[in-house]
């Protein structure tokens, strides 16, 4: 009786709760798409132009991977079976392992790398067993605001199991984080950062915040899902693109988006991760990722560092342009970015979600971003390219903005 009307008294707690979120439009909706992954999406039996996506190189259903899938269930069967230290680590993790190694080896000395059947989980191994490398109370971790939830977690994290100290910082104003850590006399200091931002679409100073971490004995912890395959003349991410090395820095990259299968990884010099397989609780209590997964990623590794990937990445950049170039807005924001992620903030959670509504009559799906996604008053829409979109799909869909932005602009001034 009295576990009844306790499970009663939850319900009702939620139901309030979830009212709570629909009254503030802050409720979240789950849609179907009934198609793979591509440009165009079949959701709910209509066909609509999909610019929401983080298939940043069209690979989510390239032939060659559906293919290498296939040839993979074929040779490894479709489960693991258990986690990687019992026995599901599998000889394509295994190669895997030593190909994502190898794509930062130039840029993190004695390179070794770490697959990961999500980016959550990997961060949060990452995050966690880094943390318990000094005594408890003598670790600080830096993270900059915007950082993605799984960063945040996994900081959360951290601090509980250690009790380590967090603060935060502007990772476009660095000077604050500069001067926290002249102060700081904890043994171990971790800097964290997303690589590409998630919900602005623009680039961590990791340069900068290298130089700070030699300067003052720090790790520095970069999560380049977004950049992973997209910068950089290879696609090796963003310590390609700014010419970076050293043995300091945690590297993580998510297999998912670009690489168009699903997955991360962890790369550090060996030793780090090492430590990770030892104390990296997420990692040893997990299943491993089916070995035909790890069978793709091995293919679409080869696509993104060939002539195809660069031919891609030709086509995501001229897209980028164009939108640089020729959209232009009277009142909403277009933040200026230089990847695939272009946001436009409109403010309000009633005018995005307006304008999301709008955009799918017209035949586009484009969903409503919203707190706690994103701050307070800076709801969007989150435009993102795909490298098999079109440069007539593009101008199409700035047309429709403007237009668009009109009808949105002229209910709120009546309202």
């Amino acid at each position: 009786m009295t576990n009844s009307a306790n499970t009663f008294k939850a319900i009702n707690l939620a139901k309030e709760q979830i009212d709570a979120l629909e009254s503030q439009l802050l409720k979240r909706k789950l849609r179907a798409t009934e198609s793979p992954c591509d440009t165009k999406a079949l959701v709910e039996g209509r066909e609509l132009k999909a610019f929401c996506s983080n298939d940043y190189l069209g690979l989510a259903n390239h032939p060659e991977l559906i293919k290498a899938l296939a040839e993979g269930g074929k040779n490894y069967g479709v489960g693991s079976g258990a986690s990687h230290l019992i026995s599901g680590h599998s000889i394509a993790h295994e190669r895997l392992e030593k190909q994502l190694a190898s794509f930062q080896e130039q840029h993190i000395p004695n390179a070794r790398a770490l697959f990961f059947s999500t980016g959550y989980l990997a961060n949060l191994t990452a995050i966690t067993a880094l943390a318990m490398l000094a005594p408890q109370k003598s670790t600080s971790i830096y993270s900059a605001k915007l950082n993605h939830a799984s960063l945040i977690d996994g900081i959360r994290l951290a601090a509980a199991q250690t009790q380590a100290s967090v603060s935060l910082f502007d990772h476009t104003n660095i000077d604050s984080l500069s001067e926290q850590l002249k102060t700081d006399q904890n043994p171990l200091k971790i800097i964290v950062t997303d690589g590409v931002f998630s919900m602005d679409g623009d680039l961590a100073p990791v340069k900068e915040l290298l130089k700070l971490a030699e300067q003052y004995d720090a790790l520095l912890l970069v999560d380049d899902a977004h950049g992973f395959g997209v910068l950089g003349k290879l696609g090796h991410g963003i310590l390609e693109q700014g010419n970076i090395c050293s043995d300091r820095i945690i590297y993580i990259g998510t297999l998912g988006k670009a690489a168009g299968v699903s997955g991360a990884f962890v790369c550090a010099q060996a030793t780090f991760i090492e430590w990770l397989i030892q104390k990296g609780r997420p990692f040893i209590y997990s299943t491993a990722t089916p070995p035909a997964i790890a069978h793709t990623l091995s293919k679409s590794l080869e696509i993104i560092s060939g002539d195809e990937g660069s031919n891609r990445r030709t086509q995501l950049n001229k897209l980028i342009r164009i939108w640089q170039d020729e959209m232009q807005f009277s009142q909403w924001e277009k933040v200026s970015s230089c990847t695939a992620i272009q946001p436009v903030i409109l403010g309000s959670n009633a005018n995005a979600l307006l304008a999301a509504q709008l955009l799918d009559e017209a035949g586009y799906w484009i969903p409503a971003i919203r707190p706690p996604t994103v701050p307070n008053g800076s709801a969007r829409l989150r435009i993102t390219f795909s490298a098999n979109h079109s440069e007539a799909d593009l101008r199409q869909l700035i047309i429709s903005l403007k237009a668009i932005e009109q009808q949105v602009m002229e209910k709120a001034s009546h309202e």
